[in-house]
């Protein structure tokens, strides 16, 4: 298995530069393709139609018209970059631009590929769309989310995966398969596994790590109790102690209300990452 179809979700941050290289990173390995989707709202052209006198209008309209040619401004400079990106790791490429910004979008095209990269949603940017929820609840795909702070060296050298014997921690695995392949160390990591002792084993996680050893992959099992310690955290505090560069992890949800939610643990492992994350519902 190999990633062979790549989507990176491209926007106007600072961050975007960092996601388009390591998507391309990733698609270079396996001599793949890679999509780019620019998402972005324009500012619509009925923005001032309550004005009412012809002068006000017009003031509106070239207000709107320079916003929408700013606007493209940077869709062109960033699709240059993307291109200017397949050249330099000799892949080939599309190009694609909505001008929509919504989860929701960046999920139907991404059901499309082997794998989605996006960003993690910087909690300055107050206006910013949710995208890594959207996208992990409603893709179907595994979703790299790259952090939006720090410096993110090439990635999958040493990998935490955060194991539970459920469905989305399996998904997860077997998804991140072609990244467990090239990694020089990878640990599994069971969080409170009450039931797990009994179903995986006498070793918690000994089952999935002899899972991995069948392709090649050798991992090391390691269990902890979260004595009151948030899921996430812990993971985190791993990550701090081992010196991961990647987490792979289940991506967690619930109904609620006519919708479908990420649980705490996933929420809270989305909102203080330290390092890329690879999730997968």
């Amino acid at each position: 298995m190999a990633y062979k179809d790549v989507l990176v979700h491209l926007d106007s941050s600072a961050r975007c530069d960092v996601r388009l290289r390591i998507a391309a990173e990733l698609a270079a390995r396996a001599d793949g393709h890679l999509t780019g989707l620019y998402a972005m709202d324009l500012p619509p052209s009925s923005l001032f139609m309550g004005e009412t006198s012809v002068f006000d209008i017009q003031m509106a309209a070239e207000t709107v018209q320079r916003a929408q040619e700013r606007a493209q401004s940077i869709v062109d400079t960033v699709r240059g970059r993307f291109e200017e990106t397949l050249r330099k790791f000799d892949i080939e490429g599309e190009w694609r631009h909505t001008e929509r910004t919504s989860g929701e979008i960046v999920a139907l095209h991404a059901r499309y590929a082997d794998i989605a990269i996006v960003g993690q949603t910087d909690p300055d940017n107050k206006g910013a769309a949710s995208i890594p929820e959207e996208v992990i609840l409603g893709s179907g795909r595994p979703v790299l989310v790259i952090t939006y702070i720090g410096n993110v060296e090439p990635i999958g050298n040493k990998v935490l995966i955060g194991w539970k014997p459920g469905r989305e921690a399996a998904r997860a695995v077997n998804d991140a398969l072609p990244l467990l392949a090239g990694a020089r160390s990878v640990t599994v990591l069971a969080i409170d596994p009450q039931n797990g002792i009994s179903e995986d084993g006498v070793v918690p996680a000994a089952d999935i790590a002899l899972h991995l050893a069948r392709h090649g992959i050798t991992a090391v099992a390691s269990h902890t109790t979260s004595a009151g310690i948030g899921e996430g955290d812990l993971l985190l505090n791993y990550v701090s102690d081992m010196g991961a560069d990647l987490v792979v992890a289940g991506g967690y949800g619930h109904s609620r209300a006519r919708e479908f939610v990420l649980g705490g643990a996933t929420r809270s492992l989305l909102a203080t990452m330290t390092v890329p994350v690879l999730f997968s519902h």
